[in-house]
């Protein structure tokens, strides 16, 4: 069976991620892109210029590049993030929506070579959690779409199973949570992330 399009979950995660860096302040100061991230080698700043890298990637692989070609965390000038992306989100537009062939041609990414269908798939699986991880250390949760985590949570449980994890699987072992919990704390969760983080403060109150 064809695995079906990903393409209307993945124009909803990148006009998530987008909303989100357009609504962190250009002058954001210093110490609160310092902040720690649920990403623990990244702090808001770096994971910024990574939401820059991702997109370039999703352009660059949908059109039959090479993943390593793209820079996963970029230089980024302070403030130029929400323009990077608005960039590379045309460049992701063109290749992966005005073009049906991108869902069977056969890509190279992090995870594996496959068809673009499964590729797409991957990156609304990133996107989604990176907004997570955005919202969470800006204190801007609030506004994240639940209908998005439950999308990705029943495949993230098929290929990414509780072990093994670490070393070439870049996740920590799945954090437990509870039967009840809200769609993104259960994603996380078993990707690995600790869904009690929390800063001291929030971008939001600026």
């Amino acid at each position: 069976m064809t695995a079906p399009d990903p393409r209307p979950l993945l124009r909803t995660a990148l006009d998530q991620v987008g909303a989100l860096v357009a609504d962190t302040p250009a002058d954001t100061p210093a110490d609160a892109l310092d902040r720690p991230t649920p990403c623990t080698d990244w702090d808001v700043r770096a994971l910024l210029g990574h939401l820059v890298g991702v997109h370039r990637r999703v352009a660059h692989v949908g059109a039959g590049g090479h993943f390593a070609d793209v820079d996963a965390v970029p230089a980024v000038a302070a403030g130029t993030h929400a323009a990077e992306i608005a960039t590379a989100r045309a460049d992701i537009d063109r290749v992966w929506f005005l073009d049906d062939a991108v869902l069977d041609r056969v890509l190279t990414v992090p995870w594996g070579t496959m068809p673009g269908r499964f590729v797409g798939f991957g990156y609304v699986q990133e996107l989604t959690v990176h907004a997570w991880d955005l919202a969470v250390a800006t204190g801007r949760t609030a506004g994240l779409d639940p209908a998005l985590a439950e999308a990705v949570e029943e495949t993230a449980h098929r290929v990414l199973p509780a072990e093994p994890r670490g070393g070439p699987i870049p996740f920590d072992p799945p954090v437990p949570t509870a039967p009840d919990a809200d769609p993104y704390t259960r994603l996380v969760g078993w990707l690995g992330r600790d869904p009690a983080f929390a800063t001291d403060g929030s971008l939001a109150e600026r």
